[in-house]
């Protein structure tokens, strides 16, 4: 009987076979705590750059609608821009509900400007924080950003705003001395700073 050709290696090298760990062995375990921290630590980055990329579509919208020159806003035309900001989707909502036939469901674009419009109007009946655009240091350092990175948010001042107390505006973060601006995602912190009303039903 011929004996048996061996396969060929590529290199010359046998393939290196991968170690396979009993499904109850510390190893196994110890791999996957470290895929489950891997996922969450994805999972955690994903959910920066997304919370990064909203805050700079709003901040870009305000840098947008104030003036190129001019004395600090007024705190009524701080609550214009954070109306329109609110109602910016209107259009593209009644374009969606016109385009909808009688007993047709909603298309999933309607549904998703609906649901960000009810969050959002949430967000500035509780309490909105922008940047503080009734200061003037402020709305100087605001209008020299460019929008292009988070991290330039750190040196300014912010203030909370509310539709159901529009004559009420609330500090809420100091700028940060010597802060450096920061990539996408980067230096962007989770939001610690209380709830407008929250604030005012304690005092």
């Amino acid at each position: 009987m011929p004996p048996k050709a061996k396969a060929a290696v590529k290199g010359g090298k046998p393939a290196k076979k991968e170690k396979v760990f009993h499904p109850d062995s510390r190893k196994a375990g110890q791999l996957a705590r470290n895929a489950l921290r891997k996922g969450k630590l994805g999972n955690l980055r994903t959910k920066r750059t997304k919370k990064a990329s909203s805050m700079l579509e709003l901040y870009a919208f305000f840098h947008a609608a104030v003036p190129p020159d001019g004395e600090a806003l007024t705190l009524p035309e701080l609550h214009t821009i954070a109306e329109a900001w609110v109602a910016r989707n209107d259009a593209a909502l009644a374009e969606e509900q016109g385009a909808r036939r009688k007993g047709r469901p909603k298309s999933a674009r309607e549904m998703r400007i609906e649901e960000l419009k009810l969050r959002e109007q949430e967000t500035y009946r509780t309490g909105m924080e922008l940047p503080d655009l009734t200061d003037a240091p402020t709305l100087k350092r605001f209008r020299e950003w460019d929008v292009a990175s988070i991290g330039y948010a750190h040196l300014l001042r912010f203030v909370r705003i509310s539709s159901a107390l529009p004559d009420v505006i609330v500090f809420s973060r100091a700028p940060t001395a010597g802060a450096e601006p920061a990539g996408e995602g980067e230096g962007e912190e989770e939001d610690d700073a209380p709830q407008l009303l929250d604030e005012m039903d304690e005092t």
